[in-house]
């Protein structure tokens, strides 16, 4: 199950928030410290940080800017009692998935979680996609994307100037690394790399 991570200094927010969130059925964690958030939490999951702008320490924009240097897969909803509209469509612009004012009622709030989870589904599956892609060697690269291009066994054969034998053999590989049970999903999935 996704974790809804709750980052902000306000410890009454935080247990209230949690409180609400458990009720909608959400398993939640609560952090006070951007820091340790950023050095204890698995950044690449399916999940989302409903993150506070104002904190002290590392603040929320802090915490953002890590994330995404890091490539995290954690979708981010920022929700804060001192955001304006600048603020609001900067992050946005970021990639974070919304921007809420507290105090927020639970069908905004839990509207923008759904959300925020497709977002981090989305970018995990892309993430663990990327990760198999890095697993090929450079012909093992090439041969892929002649694939993904629709090159039939002897077009790659000739266009890497190798026998076709070998190139069932890449393939072989390629299918195994990229973890795709046929064709159509190799195709797919290296579509979201190439």
């Amino acid at each position: 199950m996704a974790i809804i991570h709750l980052l902000d200094d306000d410890v009454a927010v935080t247990q209230a928030c949690a409180f609400l969130l458990e009720s909608l059925g959400y398993e939640v964690r609560c952090w006070q410290h951007g820091e340790t958030f950023l050095a204890e939490v698995n950044l690449h999951q399916v999940g989302v940080l409903l993150l506070d702008m104002r904190m002290p320490g590392l603040d929320g924009q802090g915490v953002h800017d890590e994330m995404l240097r890091r490539g995290s897969t954690l979708a981010v909803v920022f929700l804060t009692g001192h955001g304006d509209v600048p603020m609001a469509v900067t992050q946005m612009k970021r990639g974070a998935v919304d921007f809420l004012q507290k105090p927020v009622s639970a069908g905004p709030l839990q509207a923008a979680l759904e959300h925020a989870l497709q977002v981090s589904i989305t970018a995990c599956t892309r993430h663990e996609i990327v990760a198999c892609y890095q697993q090929l060697t450079p012909k093992e690269r090439q041969l892929a994307g002649l694939v993904a291009q629709g090159l039939m066994n002897r077009e790659i054969a000739d266009a890497m100037n190798i026998a076709v034998r070998t190139v069932e053999v890449h393939r072989a590989r390629v299918m195994e690394k990229m973890q795709a049970g046929s064709l159509a999903e190799l195709v797919n999935r290296l579509q979201q790399v190439l």
